[in-house]
């Protein structure tokens, strides 16, 4: 910035012209705001005060010519503090206004005291809280038996579930959060519970629930339970019990059943904790307890709550006890096979309490819809189900798709007509089955209807709610009597989405190291040197933390003739070319010998020959692999979860596609170039622990049958022998240019028909044959 002084001088200042409005009120120069001239700061004559305070920066503003200055220590700036608090000095400031003008620097001192530490997330701000901490009291012996039934029962459905107990041994159970307080006395055990509760989580939960392994919870009622007490009240809540002697007033909660502990309550009992462990004597952990809140919170005894005692033979499908319907927890369980019993009978009797919620809910709706302007044409079918879309264009209209019990007449691949398969076929037997069943449901026992056939069926996905289906069914109607008629019903069905659920993903990087395996034949070597081309652009190149392999598969005669023809020899140049031109670079090869190559037999070999935790991508000659879609592939591929097989964009035939036209020099992803080939499975990512995981369950099979390994690809080993997610989705990175398949008719029948399907629809598109055939037909005609 240039400023301008008297007779032309000029001084150059790094600096941001503020004027004196532009200074907030209370801030120590405001008080020059009286004297200071508003005119502009270019003109000449006056003169200018420079202001630097540390390092924030410069403000330049105009003052006129009367300027005054202060000098020395302690002289004060302005009338007020930033913050309505005293004036603070400052060490020097000095204003010249006449003549030359001189720049001082102002330091000023920062302000003394912690910086403020924000918090993390906007409930800790606010001191919300979560609802309900559970803590089950278990041992040695039964931390691998009734603890494990407890937390099956018990662990999905609340918010914090902690095991407390004495001693354990050296294996601990999957998935749960044991604490080991390393003494087996039941009185030191239940004062170290407390104490850990009250020092890791008073200040999360309101409500704290302790139990034993030997004892069922119905969570659901508990949870609604502790929805709606008062955080502040002091509740002891179980089943009380007298004490032993009975020189104690009140009652304790016996620990058989559980009880119930508000955080107001812990808070009043810590400080007299230490107490308690000291003075009260008692045999039982669940009367210590209870001694120790009567003494030391104004005698607050147990509350009734509800519970049931099991019997020796008790059987939770035919126990009618009104107290066993309603309670909140049954002691004492002999066995795991006992509690999940329990879990059985309690999910089914929730299960249909939720159910009456539903219609009870429906019935308030229709009832209230009754009373709206529109009246019963207000109410929403089905109702509690979101409106159908009301498109406002003529191209946001939704297809209605027509169907028979046979055929379908919207195809995928864009025919009239084609036949129902697969899910398709499956999922007008649904419907169709279904519309039966709550018709006979809505008539019977006044009349019994049978299907006889389906006339029409008309179906469409709407995006806000689901599947909806309008079906025209021919159906035989048999009264009471036996006299039967035939009509034709029109039933509408809708098939809802359920509720968005987000699923928590393990965490990934793609940092990750890929191993990229490239299996070579005979009919592939000709094509090698392209895809090395294209890897090296893509990897090399740019450094990529991936490593490359290739493996080459001879058939019996040409691994007899190697020694002298060794068919594979140009591409193993090219790879000493690529190793010469990068320094450090090593694409290492192994040979293998068979007559029959599949995939798995392939990656066995492979397989052995790395760590667990390595990533592989297994490529084929034809991929134009990127980086993209490396990242992509570590990404999609998690370990102990997740397989990845993307689905390539296949670039059609150019005799085809470019016909009479030239073909460019890249594949572009165009509709008229190519299409993603959802027939191929050749690229796949997964992890090696993952592959020799499924392969040891395929052992079984393999031995009644070894043919199963040149049947089946690793696509389809993972979908029968894994229990992973197989994600599946087009991949806009990975390309492949037109060439045939190979298809192997010693593989399965599905296999080699993908095959056939992936050659014929790799040809072009229906328009681009449709003016071949054209032209070959008006050549024919001349």
């Amino acid at each position: 910035m240039l400023v301008r002084g008297r007779e032309g001088e000029a001084w150059s200042a790094n600096s941001l012209s503020l004027h004196p409005r532009h200074i907030s009120r209370g801030h120590p120069l405001q008080s020059w705001e009286d004297t200071c001239s508003h005119t502009s700061l270019f003109r000449a004559s006056p003169c200018l005060i420079l202001l630097l305070c540390g390092e924030l920066g410069i403000s330049l503003f105009r003052a006129p010519r009367g300027c005054w200055s202060c000098r020395g220590l302690g002289c004060p700036l302005g009338r007020g503090g930033g913050s309505g608090g005293p004036e603070r000095p400052i060490r020097r400031l000095a204003v010249g206004c006449s003549g030359l003008y001189r720049f001082y620097t102002v330091l000023v001192p920062a302000a003394s005291g912690p910086l403020p530490v924000g918090t993390r997330y906007i409930s800790t701000e606010l001191g919300i809280r979560q609802r309900l901490f559970v803590g089950v009291l278990t041992s040695k012996n039964t931390l691998n038996t009734l603890a494990v039934a407890v937390n099956r029962t018990l662990g999905h459905r609340l918010e914090r579930l902690v095991y407390f107990t004495g001693t354990r041994g050296r294996k601990v159970p999957h998935g749960m959060t044991v604490v080991t307080h390393g003494d087996e006395r039941p009185i030191w055990n239940m004062y170290q519970t407390i104490k850990y509760m009250l020092d890791h989580y008073v200040g999360d939960f309101d409500w704290f629930y302790l139990v034993q392994d030997d004892t069922y919870t119905e969570a659901h009622r508990v949870s609604r339970l502790v929805a709606h007490l008062s955080i502040d009240t002091l509740l002891y809540l179980g089943r009380p019990e007298e004490f032993i002697g009975g020189d104690t007033e009140g009652r304790y909660c016996y620990g058989g059943f559980g009880y119930l502990l508000s955080r107001s309550l812990l808070l009043r009992l810590q400080p007299h904790l230490e107490n308690c462990r000291n003075d009260i004597l008692s045999a039982r952990p669940d009367e210590w307890l209870g001694r120790c809140i009567i003494d030391y919170t104004l005698g607050l005894g147990c509350d009734l709550g509800q519970y049931f005692e099991l019997g020796k033979n008790t059987d939770p499908e035919r126990e009618s006890d009104p107290r066993f319907q309603s309670a909140f927890t049954a002691h004492p369980v002999l066995d795991a096979v006992q509690m999940y019993r329990l879990h059985k009978h309690f999910a089914q009797v929730e299960l249909e309490r939720t159910y009456q919620e539903i219609q009870q809910l429906q019935l308030e709706i229709q009832n209230t819809s009754s009373l709206s302007a529109d009246g019963d044409h207000g109410a929403i079918w089905p109702v509690g189900i979101t409106p159908p879309f009301q498109p406002k264009t003529r191209f946001e209209v939704l297809r209605w798709d027509y169907f028979t019990e046979e055929q379908l007449y919207s195809c995928v691949d864009g025919s009239p007509k084609c036949e129902l398969h697969g899910v398709d076929m499956a999922d007008v037997a649904d419907v169709v089955a279904m519309a039966m069943e709550e018709l006979n449901r809505k008539y019977q026992p006044v009349l019994h209807i049978r299907k006889q056939q389906l006339v029409n069926g008309y179906r469409r996905f709407d995006p806000t709610r689901g599947m909806e289906y309008t079906l025209d069914l021919q159906v035989e109607v048999v009264t009471q009597k036996g006299h039967s008629r035939s009509v034709v019903k029109r039933v509408h069905l809708v098939r809802p989405l359920s509720e968005v659920e987000i699923i928590p993903m393990p965490y990934v990087t793609e940092a990750s190291r890929i191993n990229v395996i490239l299996p070579l034949t005979a009919h592939d070597r000709d094509h090698a040197s392209h895809f090395l081309e294209v890897y090296a652009a893509a990897a090399f190149e740019s450094s990529e933390n991936a490593v490359l392999t290739f493996l080459f598969i001879y058939d019996p005669f040409e691994a007899q003739q190697v020694a002298q023809n060794d068919i594979f020899a140009p591409v193993k140049a090219r790879i000493t070319e690529y190793e010469r031109k990068y320094a450090e670079l090593k694409i290492p090869w192994i040979s293998v010998k068979t007559d029959a190559p599949s995939q798995i037999k392939v990656m066995d070999i492979i397989s052995k020959k790395h760590p667990v935790d390595t990533l592989f991508f297994v490529a084929s000659v034809d991929t134009e692999v990127t980086t993209d879609f490396l990242n992509r592939c570590r990404m999609n591929t998690i370990n102990s979860w997740q397989v990845f097989f993307p689905i390539h964009f296949q670039g059609y035939n150019p005799a085809i596609a470019y016909h009479n036209q030239a073909q460019p020099a890249t594949l572009d992803l165009m509709r008229d170039a190519g299409h993603f080939d959802r027939d191929i499975f050749h690229e796949a990512c997964f992890y090696n622990a993952d592959y020799m995981a499924a392969r040891t369950r395929m052992a079984g099979d393999v031995q009644e049958n070894e043919d199963i390994l040149e049947t089946l690809d690793i696509y389809d080993m993972f979908i029968k022998y894994s229990s992973l997610h197989v994600f599946r989705a087009m991949e806009p990175a990975l390309l492949q240019r037109y060439r045939q398949h190979v298809c192997n008719p010693r593989l399965s029948e599905e296999i080699y028909h993908r095959c056939m399907q992936s050659n014929l629809e790799g040809l072009g598109s229906r328009s681009q044959l449709a003016m071949v055939l054209f032209e070959q037909e008006q050549g024919n005609s001349t």
